[in-house]
This record gives C-alpha cells, sequence and structure tokens, in this order.
C-alpha cells in the first residue's frame, strides 16, 4: 500500500477493505509509519500534561486534596487517568510496529519516566485507599490490562522492564475484576465508559494472551450469563447524544470472541437479525459531529471509530457467504472516513484520546 501523507486522506486506505471479503483482508493493517508518527506526536503532548485534569476521585479527608501527580505518578496527564493509560498503550504499540519511528527517543524518554516501578507502586497505592473500589470501573480497567498485554512478551529491554513495573498494577485490577464480576448480575449497556461489553472484551484479550485460566474461564461465564439470550435488540435507539461505544456492537465484539464461529453467526443475526437487509440504519452510518470543541459531543468522532473496529471484527467473525460481511465492511469504511480526517482537530477535548481509538482501529489485527 502506498504511504499516505496526509490524515486527511488517511481513510482512503480503508477502500480495499470494503472491496476485499477474504477472511485474512481483515486483518491487513494500513497504519503507516508517517501516520503513527503523527498519532505519536499527540499522545507525546499529553501523558505528561497534568493540567486540565478531571480526576475520578473521592475525597476522603482534608488530607486526600491532592494533585494528579499526588494521586497518580504514573499517569496523571491527558485530561484523565484513563486517556492517559490508552495514550501509553498507543505510544508502545506504535514503538513495537515502528522501531524507528523519528519520535523513538521521545516515547521511550517518557515511558521510562512514567512507568518506573515506584510510581507504579504509587498507582497501587491508590488502589488500595478507602473508596475506591468503582474507581474506573471498568473502562479503565480494560484499558490498563490492554496496556499490560501490550508490553507482555516485547522482545525488548525497556519493554520487559516496563511490563515487570507494570505487571503489580495489572494484577490489582485483575483481583478487581475476579471481585465485582461474580456480584455483577446485570450487564451495562450504556455507550460510555462503564459499559460491560467492551470491559470484558479487553480483559479477556489479557487473559488470554498471558494465560490466565480463572479470569478467562470467569469473563467468558458472565459474557454468556449477560448477553447470550439477547434477541432483537433496538439497533434504532442507537447512538445516544455522547457515545463513544455503540452498545450492540460492542456486545457483538464480546460474543465472537467467546463463541465458535457457527454459534456467533447464528447468535448475531437472532440479536440484529435486520442487518443483512441493512437494518437498522441508525447503526450503519456514521454519526454527526456538530462541536469538537465540546468534550461530550466530540465522543461520536470515537463512536464512529469504535463502530469501525467492531464491523471490521465482527465480519471476520462471520462465515465468508454471510450477507452481512460486506454490508459491515462498507460501513466501517464510512464510519473511518467520518472520524479519521478530525483525529488532529486542534481541539485538546478529542485530541487528548482520539488517537488511541484510530489506532487501535487501523493497526490492530483482527483476533
Amino acid at each position: 500500500m502506498k504511504s499516505l501523507s496526509s490524515i486527511t486522506t488517511f481513510a482512503f486506505a480503508l477502500i480495499a477493505f470494503a472491496q476485499i471479503t477474504a477472511p485474512n483482508a481483515f486483518a491487513q493493517n494500513s497504519l503507516t509509519q508517517a501516520q503513527a508518527s503523527h498519532f505519536a506526536k499527540l499522545a507525546l503532548k499529553c501523558v505528561q500534561k497534568e493540567y486540565p485534569n478531571k480526576p475520578d476521585h473521592t475525597i476522603n479527608d482534608g488530607d486526600d486534596v491532592r494533585n494528579p501527580r499526588a494521586m497518580h505518578p504514573a499517569f496523571y496527564g491527558c485530561f484523565d487517568w484513563h486517556s492517559t493509560v490508552h495514550g501509553h498503550w498507543m505510544l508502545v504499540h506504535l514503538l513495537k510496529m515502528f522501531p524507528s519511528l523519528p519520535e523513538t527517543h521521545d516515547i521511550r524518554s517518557a515511558l521510562n519516566s512514567n512507568l518506573s516501578e515506584k510510581n507504579i507502586a504509587g498507582e497501587v497505592a491508590y488502589l488500595k485507599q478507602a473508596n475506591r473500589a468503582s474507581f474506573e470501573r471498568t473502562y479503565g480497567w480494560a484499558w490498563l490490562l490492554k496496556l499490560a498485554e501490550e508490553l507482555h512478551g516485547w522482545n525488548d529491554e525497556d519493554g520487559k522492564r516496563w511490563s515487570r513495573n507494570l505487571q503489580p498494577l495489572a494484577d490489582a485490577f485483575v483481583e478487581k475484576y475476579l471481585a465485582f464480576l461474580p456480584k455483577q448480575n446485570y450487564p451495562i449497556r450504556t455507550g460510555v465508559h462503564p459499559n460491560t461489553a467492551f470491559g470484558l472484551a479487553f480483559a479477556l484479550d489479557y487473559a488470554r494472551a498471558v494465560g490466565d485460566p480463572k479470569l478467562t474461564v470467569l469473563i467468558v461465564e458472565r459474557s454468556h450469563a449477560y448477553f447470550r439470550r439477547d434477541v432483537n435488540y433496538p439497533g434504532a435507539w442507537e447512538p445516544g447524544g455522547e457515545d463513544f461505544f455503540s452498545p450492540a456492537l460492542m456486545e457483538a465484539d464480546l460474543m465472537r470472541r467467546v463463541m465458535p464461529k457457527a454459534e456467533f453467526a447464528a447468535w448475531f443475526h437472532r440479536f440484529l437479525p435486520g442487518l443483512s437487509r441493512n437494518q437498522p440504519k441508525q447503526i450503519l452510518q456514521p454519526a454527526v459531529v456538530t462541536d469538537r470543541t465540546d468534550p461530550k459531543l466530540v465522543h461520536l468522532d470515537g463512536l464512529n471509530l469504535t463502530r469501525a473496529w467492531c464491523m471490521r471484527s465482527i465480519a471476520a467473525g462471520l462465515p465468508v457467504n454471510d450477507p452481512a460481511r460486506k454490508i459491515l465492511a462498507h460501513s466501517a469504511v464510512a464510519h473511518a472516513n467520518a472520524a479519521l480526517p478530525f483525529i488532529a482537530s486542534g481541539n485538546y477535548e478529542g485530541e487528548h484520546w482520539l488517537a488511541s481509538f484510530a489506532v487501535f482501529m487501523l493497526s490492530t489485527p483482527t483476533p
């Protein structure tokens, strides 16, 4: 694929994806080094930028009124904790994909500074304080495990050290999953952070990558308990006005992870029975963003990116002759086209987080 020099033409790299329906087409990597460099710059601008900041913090007493870096010595930047975490994931991911990035030195320097053993110990200590049970549940939990998964097994001396340093925090969040999921009787079907399907999907990826049978079994069991019986999902109700997830597609993207392929296809067509007939239009048409300076309305750029990654993955999980494959593939391209030109909008409301979503959609192979 010819390299593209402008982020505004970025989305055209996906056109071939819509035209090819062979199973391996959905795992193609369309991210170039020039584009990776552009995205890396966005993360480097914020992973050590403490303010503005929106903490998820319960104040226990007068001594607990602290600045973000004091609370979170590793993940204090990018406006909020979870955005900092997935900014770190993106930097590691890009460094692994493109070791000769011009930003390599700056990336390694930032990761060395933030992912030190002392800083991660500070993050673990924060989790052990009173009134932290629901801190970042489960969105931040999931992204932290995605970062740990990205570092796991990387044959790089820095990467090995960062992985060792991060492991106690990953272990702490695994324990949170193991303690919380058996008590969660009902899934959260929102289009924003607490979405249960997303939290399970990334945690399952981590559990399988590191070989954690206890977490794997629990997530598979909970996924079936929450979602296996779902039929005729009301997709026409989407999107919500501040969604960055499609509850329908995120759920389907989880279920393709936990079901055999034939079983998943049958479940999917019960779940969204009209999709093979291009219905519901509300899911298949990209969301429109009216104001990228509004921190909630710009969520819809994220929605278009997560819909695209879910559609690609779901399509790959369906039989080659399934009519929904082509529909999902074309819609994925439309959603990518709608969002990718605006990742670097000049507005911090979107720039502190959207690049990670774009990189995940464009460069992570379909499971």
